[in-house]
């Protein structure tokens, strides 16, 4: 059985973008029976951007809401919040820091990117990458999901993995990127990535009316009604691509090629369709979200049985460095 783990910050509720591209192929591969899987709210890290202990606490309560929306089942994943297992994550990482060279994490993207004004990169930004590799190696990961852009961290955590390996003795299993060549950047609504940071995402968990204003904001050109049009440089239809059946794709493609068709038309099917596509995961992230005490009871489940694999982990750590 192989074992996969994957996390999501808690910067803010998922977007569609985080949940095409990210929660629900994790849940989909948690769903297969050769699979165990651990997924959870990564709200330690969180803590190098948001300082605000009350607005970490919402964030987190909606990633987790998002996750359950998306299907996870606490019963048969280990599902948790990283701040509650602290104790194992930090101590871990604090070991790993000690054997991991000053280069290594000046050259990673997490600094690099922000590396030009220093007054705004605080410790925990420079340590994320180890803080990954507690995260990961903790629980023993034989796979982490990870896009393209992370792929760099995972080889950080493998290095580091190996370092502690070599120097106190085969106790890690050394992790490997799961990396989906197919997985999707999803579109924002000004055609680039989705993003926070950009503010061009679209989040599916909005009342209704709100989510229709998000969706009438997508960029389009100013090709006439009545003319034909180019869905594959539309984003509107772009984003429709991505949560549509093939059918109703193929349909506002001879739509958009046949014109008489605005992109008015195809931003009315679009939110409709994101309606209903989503209809499930809208009524499951408000239920839990407007109760807190059934989303405790759901994470629970998971912190309950991965603070026994934590646990067991560290009892080898300590022991193999002299500390038991």
């Amino acid at each position: 059985m192989a074992r996969i783990l994957t996390g999501i910050q808690a910067t803010g509720r998922p977007h569609l973008g985080n949940i095409l591209g990210a929660i629900e192929p994790a849940v989909a591969l948690s769903k297969k029976p050769e699979n165990e899987s651990y997924l959870f709210i990564a709200d330690l890290h969180s803590l190098t951007t948001i300082k605000d202990p009350q607005v970490l606490v919402e964030n987190t309560r909606a990633v987790a809401c998002a996750w359950l929306a998306c299907g996870l089942d606490p019963e048969k994943s280990f599902f948790y919040r990283q701040s509650r297992l602290a104790p194992y994550h930090t101590e871990l990482m604090w070991y790993l820091n000690c054997l991991t060279p000053y280069p290594m994490l000046a050259n990673a993207h997490s600094f690099k990117d922000k590396s030009e004004k220093l007054s705004d990169v605080n410790a925990g930004l420079f340590t994320y990458p180890v803080l990954m590799t507690a995260d990961i190696i903790l629980y023993q990961a034989d796979f982490v999901p990870v896009g393209k852009d992370q792929k760099q961290h995972l080889e950080i955590a493998k290095d580091i993995a190996e370092v502690f390996n070599r120097v106190y003795g085969e106790v890690f299993k050394i992790p490997a990127p799961f990396i989906n060549e197919e997985v999707m950047t999803i579109p924002g609504i000004d055609g680039a990535k989705m993003s926070k940071s950009y503010n061009n995402y679209i989040d599916i968990f909005l009342p209704e009316n709100e989510l229709n204003k998000v969706v009438k904001k997508i960029v389009s050109d100013a090709t006439p009604l009545e003319e034909p049009k180019n869905p594959d440089t539309d984003n509107t239809f772009k984003i429709f691509s991505l949560v549509g059946t093939p059918e109703q794709v193929e349909t506002m493609r001879q739509n958009y090629l046949a014109g008489g068709y605005g992109y008015g038309h195809a931003k009315k099917e679009l939110f409709e369709t994101l309606l209903t596509r989503f209809a499930k995961h809208r009524e499951i992230y408000n239920y839990y979200f407007n109760d807190t005490e059934a989303l405790e009871k759901q994470l629970r489940i998971g912190e309950e049985k991965v603070e026994e694999v934590a646990r067991k982990t560290m009892e080898e750590v300590r022991k193999v460095m002299k500390f038991l």
